[in-house]
């Protein structure tokens, strides 16, 4: 697909790959970028910029997505490509001594925003879609949702569902010629990536958001349903299910390194 001429929404859209995407889609031609952020003074920013609209919009939220989707199509016209970007980074704790946490809020707030947004995008816009005969939908997820993430399993558990969906969205809505693509980087030089504690994703080739948005542009005119920004990814991933013991068996050494080096 080509965005072209297009109406594109990027949720996610003030900061880190979200912005990055928005000024991509811009130089791309799109006809209207509108960019939804919690950071409702950050998004109208980031709008400014590429002669856009923002809203303020909490997309762990279904009202927040559905007024988006409504407003935007009545203000724009039809949505052509839903970026679903947005994303947190909470839960880490490399020395956590219990994978299941000791609180559901942490799990709740990354289930709200990893995976029900996707949900929520879909449910509003599927209908809109297939009646107009197709429509495109890129959702940002992250290696950690193909391999895993050492010192957070509800960023890796919901990341794992994200693609899930992704996978059913795109099998579901094929013949609607309705289309997805999944967004799945390692580490990227955005604040979030800051605000956690090192871990594999670090030092393996961190991009620039620029780089990841302009691989997801590609991607998406190539209508390719995996973007890896990060090609060794693809290797890892071969690794993975050629030997799935000895995988987990590198990844708990590496969860051992952590728990070393922030233990001291």
């Amino acid at each position: 697909m080509q965005v072209t001429g297009k109406v594109v929404v990027v949720t996610g859209g003030a900061n880190g790959i979200g912005r990055a995407l928005c000024e991509n889609f811009h130089r791309a031609g799109a006809a209207k970028i509108v960019v939804a952020d919690l950071d409702g003074a950050g998004a109208k920013a980031v709008a400014a910029s590429v002669q856009g609209a923002a809203f303020t919009c909490d997309v762990g939220q279904e009202k927040h997505i559905q007024h988006v989707i409504e407003e935007t199509e009545r203000q724009f016209g039809p949505i052509a490509l839903f970026c679903s970007n947005a994303g947190i980074g909470g839960g880490f704790d490399p020395l956590s001594e219990n994978a299941g946490g000791v609180s559901d809020e942490p799990w709740a707030r990354s289930w709200a925003i990893h995976v029900m947004a996707h949900v929520y995008a879909a449910r509003h816009l599927i209908p809109r879609m297939k009646a107009r005969g197709g429509g495109y939908f890129l959702n940002t997820i992250s290696a950690a949702g193909l391999l895993s993430q050492v010192g957070s399993p509800a960023y890796s558990t919901t990341k794992h569902a994200a693609v899930g969906f992704a996978e059913n969205l795109a099998i579901s809505h094929k013949a609607d010629g309705i289309k997805v693509s999944i967004l799945c980087p390692q580490g990227v030089d955005t604040n979030m990536l800051r605000s956690i504690p090192k871990g594999p994703q670090s030092g393996d080739g961190d991009l620039s958001p620029e780089q990841v948005a302009q691989d997801a542009l590609k991607g998406i005119e190539q209508e390719t349903f995996v973007i890896l920004p990060h090609p060794q990814v693809a290797g890892y991933m071969r690794k993975k299910t050629e030997n799935y013991d000895r995988w987990i068996s590198g990844m708990a050494k590496i969860q051992a390194k952590m728990r070393e080096n922030y233990g001291k």
